[in-house]
């Protein structure tokens, strides 16, 4: 049988199926690729985020609340894994340094603190995909010394989170330590600790 250019052969009824059959399944394949498995990220997406991690935070650092604090700060950072701290000119990439660090910080600092009052600075958050987001932010920490003299440390954070398993933890974080002579104008340079 000879064909002419604009001649087609027929196509058989079990080969007109297999390419629906084939289409479909392109077309299937083509939306669940296109399509996001995720909330698009509107504005009002990104401030669910960034209230939910604005309340995680101050819940966390709430040093008048009952219990182990050191516990309750080591709840913002992942179970397990790399974790980066970068703060008085050290870096820790693990959970145990971390939490070593925190633990030294309230032995020798937090627990001498006399009627300590938290205080955030705004909160900036920007929400960098539907399971990461930046946070940077001031603190101040007004209290009393164990000799009743008053004293304030202070500084600046940034912490990246990451959503894992439903639940958003610190992944790196940077601390700047605001120099005591900056922080409580007037009085002379000592050890201002670290605030995790």
């Amino acid at each position: 049988m000879s064909l002419a250019k604009d001649d087609t052969l027929p196509l058989q009824p079990a080969m007109r199926t297999s390419i629906r059959t084939l289409a479909t399944l392109l077309l299937a394949l083509g939306g669940a690729c296109g399509e996001p498995d995720h909330p698009q990220l509107d504005a009002g997406y990104r401030q669910a985020i960034a209230d939910t991690l604005r309340t995680l935070i101050v819940n966390a650092y709430d040093i008048t609340k009952p219990g182990d604090p050191v516990a309750r700060l080591m709840s913002l950072y992942p179970d397990s894994g790399r974790v980066i701290s970068a703060s008085g000119g050290r870096v820790t990439t693990d959970r145990a340094s971390l939490e070593a660090g925190i633990r030294a910080f309230w032995t020798y600092v937090g627990r001498n603190m006399q009627k300590p009052k938290w205080e955030w600075g705004p909160m900036l958050v920007d929400v960098l995909a539907p399971d990461a987001a930046a946070v940077t932010t001031t603190y101040r920490v007004p209290h009393l010394t164990p000799r009743g003299e008053p004293h304030v440390i202070a500084g600046a954070w940034t912490a990246v989170f990451q959503r894992r398993a439903g639940k958003w933890v610190i992944v790196q974080e940077h601390l700047s330590d605001l120099p005591e002579a900056v922080a409580m104008p007037g009085m002379g340079m000592g050890d201002t600790g670290h605030a995790p």
